[in-house]
């Protein structure tokens, strides 16, 4: 009886990964309107914390369905935020800089066709 349960369970995985990289364009997206809001002289904490939810979202799904470039490039990304976010006050050369390694991760992503989604462009990592 595993083989039935089997199959049903891998064409219900496949599908989510369809759904999964189907969305990766719009979650990109949002995630770049939400960068552009983001003004390095004075973040706001809303946006902040609206922007680490979303990257620690796409890389947990990222990892999960086989996305492990762009789910380790939101989670590097992810991680640098949470630092910045520890402190009371960072400089806007700070927040420029890690603004600049999510420009880059954002341009692989929405600059590149979707079966590209696994590239090692998404490494904000030298």
């Amino acid at each position: 009886m595993a083989g039935p349960v089997d199959a049903a369970f891998f064409a219900r995985l496949t599908a989510a990964n369809e759904r999964f990289r189907a969305g990766l364009p719009a979650t990109l997206a949002q995630l770049a309107a939400a960068r552009g809001e983001l003004l390095p002289e004075a973040p706001t904490p809303a946006l902040v914390a609206e922007l680490q939810s979303l990257l620690h979202t796409l890389a947990g799904a990222a990892v999960t369905f086989g996305f492990r470039e762009l789910g380790h490039g939101a989670r590097a990304l992810e991680q640098r935020l949470r630092v910045l976010r520890a402190f009371d006050a960072v400089g806007a050369g700070d927040w420029s800089a890690w603004l600049g390694e999510l420009d880059g991760f954002l341009a692989a992503g929405l600059g590149a066709p979707p079966p590209h989604y696994h590239g090692a462009g998404f490494s904000p990592l030298p």
